[in-house]
């Protein structure tokens, strides 16, 4: 599947931020103790394990921030499956460039490639319902953006980018306010019609009154078990997306997608990926 980029003038601070950490207040000392300033070299990013590639993008700028004159050339674009051994890119030109930017450029890929073979995972057992698989907000903090585009490299969908995206009203929001009718009349009153409203429920009662008052679009089943869920669907009939969220587990994901919501949200996909093993091999 191609996926557009998202422009590399938005992704550069963050990636600039990592180098600065990784190369300290002196730069890599290292490399310049033993490699000659005129050393030429090419080097190989290579999958060691199967994967779903993300973080290609984000590698290509880390070594163009610490060197324009670089030729890197991706070889398997962001979103495309990979097996041990490929090289997924090459990098060409000074040595000392390259090593300067091995580690963050593998950070980033290693990190993000790691999301998205998860996500392709419960992707894959979602398959043949309409249920899609999205995010959740939690995420590693200052890398919120790339983790979310690594979970579209994987096949999956996104949740909101930030508190100020759509209203999401959780059960503490329900609990401060006094109730669901609250919370549901308050909103009516203060949302725009170009803000969505989401309303989190872990009981059916609650969802029964979410029904009665009104004023959300998509609700939020929390914490069910497969039969609640499956009863939730039918009460709810087709009024209002319906997102499966709480108690997200790989094992679980068939049985989720089968009750027929429409959305299965997990935070694990984020907090809970391996990194992937990837190496740059001169």
């Amino acid at each position: 599947m191609s996926f557009a980029s998202v422009p590399d003038l938005i992704l550069e601070p963050m990636i600039r931020g990592a180098l600065m950490e990784d190369l300290g207040s002196y730069g890599d000392v290292t490399t310049r103790a033993v490699i000659p300033a005129d050393t030429t070299f090419s080097a190989r990013l290579n999958a060691r394990e199967d994967a779903v590639i993300s973080g290609m993008q984000v590698a290509q700028i880390a070594f163009h921030l610490v060197d324009p004159s670089l030729t890197v050339t991706t070889l398997v674009p962001d979103g495309s499956a990979c097996v041990k051994g490929d090289t997924l890119m090459t990098v060409e030109g000074s040595a000392a460039s390259i090593l300067s930017a091995e580690r963050v450029a593998l950070n980033f890929a290693g990190r993000l490639t790691g999301i998205a073979t998860k996500t392709a995972g419960f992707v894959a057992e979602a398959a043949g319902t309409s249920a899609r698989i999205t995010c959740t907000r939690k995420t590693t903090p200052g890398l919120r953006l790339v983790e979310k585009l690594a979970v579209l490299h994987g096949g999956g969908f996104n949740h909101r980018y930030s508190l100020s995206d759509a209203i999401l009203i959780k059960d503490n929001h329900i609990a401060a306010a006094g109730g669901v009718r609250q919370v549901l009349e308050a909103t009516k009153a203060y949302a725009s019609h170009m803000m969505a409203v989401e309303i989190e429920v872990d009981r059916l009662d609650q969802l029964a009154e979410v029904l009665e008052v009104g004023g959300a679009s998509v609700v939020l089943l929390d914490n069910m078990d497969t039969g609640t869920l499956r009863q939730a669907v039918e009460m709810v009939d087709g009024r209002m997306k319906t997102e499966a969220s709480g108690n997200v587990t790989f094992p679980r994901i068939a049985e989720i997608a089968a009750t027929g919501v429409d959305y299965i949200s997990s935070g694990a996909l984020t907090h809970s990926a391996r990194t992937v093993d990837l190496g740059l091999d001169f």
